[in-house]
């Protein structure tokens, strides 16, 4: 197992991480250095963590859980259920 990132994959590797790819980052981690996934995880975890601190204004914010689209529909649908119930009064 090759520990080394070259300054290539370190990179490609920031500036998936810049654009709010994880995955990606994990993933070509993994490539660049034929680590495990847990450790991959880790390393691209403290990284992040790094870049958050040391250039905020060049991370997109992390991921909620719930993309915008299913927000919208969640909203649609509570304001059928509260419009049908006032109308139902």
């Amino acid at each position: 197992m090759s520990e080394e990132l070259t300054s290539e994959d370190r990179e490609k590797i920031v500036e998936a991480l810049y654009a709010g790819q994880k995955i990606q980052a994990i993933k070509d981690y993994r490539e660049a250095t034929g680590a495990g996934l847990k450790e991959s995880k880790e390393f691209i975890d403290a990284l992040e963590q790094k870049l958050r601190e040391e250039h905020p204004d060049r991370m997109k914010p992390a991921a909620s859980g719930c993309s915008s689209t299913a927000s919208m529909l969640m909203i649609v649908v509570l304001a059928t259920i509260a419009g049908a119930w006032v109308m139902s009064t």
